[in-house]
């Protein structure tokens, strides 16, 4: 008998890049284009991760954008440090946790919280919470870049005055927003042209669809300075449509975003380390998981059941340890929507940017003044009360991002990060394995079939994964099988680049199962 899941019939492979030159590796074409044309003009790995992180703000609004947040890791090819870029979000001062309170059923895109009456926490102006991306990354710009806030912006303008392109994955984006985007009517009549999701006609040019005022917000914002966008004309009008919407965020507060650039976390591991971003994001439970890997996994035999075994193990050791101890719970409910791109440059220098609007569009509102996207971070909160991780005035929530740098004990180095709510951190987690425990090129680890096991009872295998394998995973655990594929994606999107110092070469490879992700090359 046939079933009904999800089956694919095409075979996909997307080969990962060698170069001595510097590459972008992201979720959409245009942006690893545009990172590799600044690394053409003469920019640093910083430089091209900033001017690719605006861009597919602009090319996939669905992921990310400047009314999101996000963390950048960089490690300086002469220094053996890494920096964090801390772009984590608060809760606006002045909301008040009575104003979520508590409905039957589950609802927390992407976390699977108790739902919250009209779902306050995730559609809204009660769902933003203060956005932190701009001065994060003007300040990773300036401390680390080598070229202007304006020569970063350049290519997000003339991406957005032309408009993002509509092929039929930004179609089947809007069409999966589409009721949520409908109940905001800035967001209705951008993304839903007649009440529709915009479509390119069969043998047509491409459609466009520009996004209100964007165009102008991010041309005041390279001729104003990123200031602008806390303090001056383009603070002033999202501060004005925040009110009239209801939201809760003062000027003053706005005001007050600035950028903490710290060391990132080390961890040593199988003679090389693993950096990571420090606080309340996914980095600890990486460290963590990876502690129970060098302990439980012996990679002295090819990558088969038992490698597969441990991971399972690890994750699961690791999810409840954070679940309790840091604030989640529940099953994920919903694909969120992070990107993450993975940048290095001819020296070797690498960085990591995670960036996010946290669910599909944010909380699905458009600002009529600024074309700015917001972010819906409230829904990271846990809407009950008294828990490490309760919605609260000021506060900081737990964040599933985890880029990392990672540096192998035979001194090749890669950064690497995903996109995927809480299925972030098993990839890199398997990622870290694949070339540090097992020694796979980029094209290799890129290609090799994963598991998930983010927080709940269930082991998802790809269904590439051998026999063998899959029995093992089945001893005393609950499975299912999965395809990888467009969509549903059931396992997370990592995006890789290394520097090897021994060959003189770069490497970068993109998530092989999206149609748009793709490999820049300078």
């Amino acid at each position: 008998m046939i079933g009904d899941t999800a089956h694919e019939t095409w075979t996909i492979a997307k080969p990962a890049v060698e170069s001595a030159g510097g590459l972008v590796a992201s979720h959409h074409y245009l942006a690893s284009e545009i990172g590799a044309e600044m690394l053409r003009a003469g920019g640093n790995a910083v430089d091209a991760a900033i001017a690719a992180g605006l861009a597919i703000g602009v090319a996939e609004p669905w992921m990310s954008g400047i009314g999101g947040i996000g963390y950048l890791l960089y490690r300086p090819a002469g220094e053996d440090r890494v920096w964090c870029v801390d772009m984590n979000t608060r809760a606006p001062a002045g909301i008040d946790p009575a104003d979520y309170p508590l409905a039957e059923g589950t609802g927390g895109d992407p976390f699977g919280w108790p739902a919250v009456e009209g779902a306050r926490n995730l559609e809204g102006y009660g769902a933003f919470c203060v956005p932190t991306y701009v001065d994060g990354a003007a300040a990773a710009l300036t401390r680390f870049g080598t070229k202007s806030w304006a020569e970063a912006l350049a290519p997000a303008i003339d991406l957005a005055e032309r408009g993002m392109p509509c092929d039929w994955y930004t179609t089947l984006r809007i069409c999966l927003g589409a009721t949520g985007l409908a109940r905001f009517a800035e967001s209705a009549r951008i993304f839903l042209p007649g009440g529709v999701p915009p479509a390119q006609d069969w043998g047509g040019e491409m459609s466009r669809v520009v996004q209100g005022n964007l165009p102008k917000t991010l041309r005041r914002l390279a001729e104003a300075g990123p200031r602008d966008f806390y303090e001056g004309e383009i603070a002033a009008s999202m501060i004005a449509d925040l009110a009239e919407g209801g939201g809760k965020l003062d000027r003053a507060e706005l005001a007050a975003v600035r950028t903490e650039i710290v060391e990132a976390s080390r961890l040593a591991y199988r003679g090389g380390a693993v950096h990571t971003a420090p606080g309340l994001n996914a980095g600890p439970s990486l460290n963590q998981a990876l502690r129970l890997l060098e302990t439980n996994l012996r990679p002295d035999s090819a990558l088969g059941p038992d490698a597969y075994a441990a991971y399972a193990d690890a994750l699961a050791e690791t999810y409840a340890w954070r679940l309790e101890r840091m604030g989640h719970d529940g099953q994920e409910a919903a694909p969120t929507t992070t990107t993450h791109l993975s940048v290095v440059d001819r020296e070797g220098n690498l960085v990591a940017l995670t960036q996010t609007l946290l669910s599909m569009f944010g909380c699905r509102v458009t600002l009529p003044g600024t074309g700015i996207l917001l972010n819906n971070s409230m829904v990271s909160f846990d809407p009950r009360p008294g828990r490490p991780n309760s919605i609260a005035p000021g506060r900081r929530p737990l964040s599933n991002m985890c880029p990392a740098i990672v540096e192998r004990g035979d001194g090749l180095r890669f950064a690497v990060g995903s996109s995927g709510g809480r299925r972030i951190m098993p990839a890199v987690l398997q990622y870290v394995s694949f070339l540090a425990d097992f020694g796979m090129t980029v094209d290799e680890a890129v290609h090799q079939p994963r598991i998930d096991s983010s927080g709940g009872p269930t082991v998802t295998m790809d269904t590439r994964l051998d026999a063998a394998v899959k029995a093992r995973l089945g001893e005393g655990r609950e499975t299912l099988e999965s395809v990888s594929g467009v969509y549903p994606s059931v396992f997370s999107s990592p995006n890789i680049a290394a520097h090897d110092p021994a060959r003189g070469l770069n490497a970068a490879g993109a998530w092989v199962y999206s149609p748009v992700a793709a490999v820049g090359v300078e």
